[in-house]
């Protein structure tokens, strides 16, 4: 579980209380965090505060639904009426007003995990998305049914991306997916291997690999 809160000393309440009830929690003080933190740790929930120092909660919440279904649930100091429909027409789960009940955070956290429900189990040795297929134990790929020719790392960029098919991947989720956390605030480094990766799949595959500008990229079937 990903708590991102700029107070601190919630924080440390919320680590205590849910970690005695068995969640592993983890802890961002930004939005900015809490995105590397998402990309990182793909936690199986998300308690969100809108009172961020760096971004707004809510503009935060729906970036983050632009790339994962993550549950998540809003912390904010208000209870006006039309800052909760944002929050819940923003993506969230569930809007929980400070000061709070941790009971009443547990249940409504318990109910959020229990709505989402397992996930999806993939293909383990094959991927497809549109034209494009990918032999991920033999590290082939192909273009309407044509082979082309990748490197290992092209592989692997494109075959995160259709893990993540039809959803927007940061820059800093791709680099630290595929990279490694050394690559984290690389995106230039990240654009050259999208446009080698974009000329190779050609008219008939480039096209399904979009750019989204300032945030990241995405592979849809269409």
């Amino acid at each position: 579980m990903l708590v991102i809160d700029d107070d601190k000393a919630l924080q440390r309440a919320l680590r205590v209380a849910l970690g005695a009830k068995g969640h592993e929690v983890f802890l961002a003080l930004t939005g900015e965090e809490g995105l590397a933190a998402l990309a990182l740790r793909s936690p199986d929930l998300v308690v969100l505060d809108l009172g961020l120092p760096d971004i707004d909660g809510l503009e935060l919440c729906h970036h983050i639904r632009g790339f994962s279904d993550v549950p998540v649930i809003v912390l904010s100091a208000t209870d006006l009426e039309d800052r909760k429909v944002a929050a819940l027409d923003g993506g969230a789960n569930d809007y929980v007003t400070k000061p709070f009940g941790m009971a009443e955070l547990e249940a409504r956290i318990r109910t959020a995990l229990r709505h989402a429900g397992p996930p999806p189990v993939p293909d383990a040795t094959r991927l497809a998305v549109g034209t494009i297929e990918l032999d991920l134990v033999h590290y082939q790929a192909t273009v309407a049914g044509e082979p082309i020719e990748l490197t290992a790392k092209e592989f692997e960029l494109l075959a995160f991306l259709a893990r993540h098919a039809g959803k927007t991947c940061t820059h800093q989720m791709v680099l630290k997916g595929v990279w490694g956390n050394a690559y984290g605030p690389e995106a230039d480094y990240l654009r050259v291997y999208v446009y080698r990766l974009r000329k190779k799949l050609g008219e008939k595959g480039g096209p399904l690999l979009r750019t989204s500008p300032g945030i990241g990229y995405s592979l849809s079937g269409g």
